[in-house]
């Protein structure tokens, strides 16, 4: 069995000295969040981004309810 040996990411090496330092569930649980805020954040951006490149609108979302239904209903 051959174990291949990968680089770590400039983030995991970050986290690594992050998490060098013996922090409280409480500090842990804050830095979580942020993470969790962070990429939810870059996650809102992107999905504003292809609503603006592909000109989606509310109407948009309405249709693809519509067609959603229709496969529940035909599936």
């Amino acid at each position: 069995m051959v174990i291949e040996s990968k680089k770590l990411s400039n983030l995991q090496l970050e986290l690594l000295k992050v998490f060098s330092y013996e922090l409280s569930e409480e500090q842990l649980s804050e830095i979580r969040n942020l993470l969790a805020n962070y990429f939810a954040e870059k996650a809102s951006d992107q999905m504003d981004l292809l609503w603006e490149q592909n000109n989606w609108s509310e109407e948009t979302m309405n249709e693809w309810g519509k067609e959603h239904m229709r496969v529940r209903q035909n599936g």
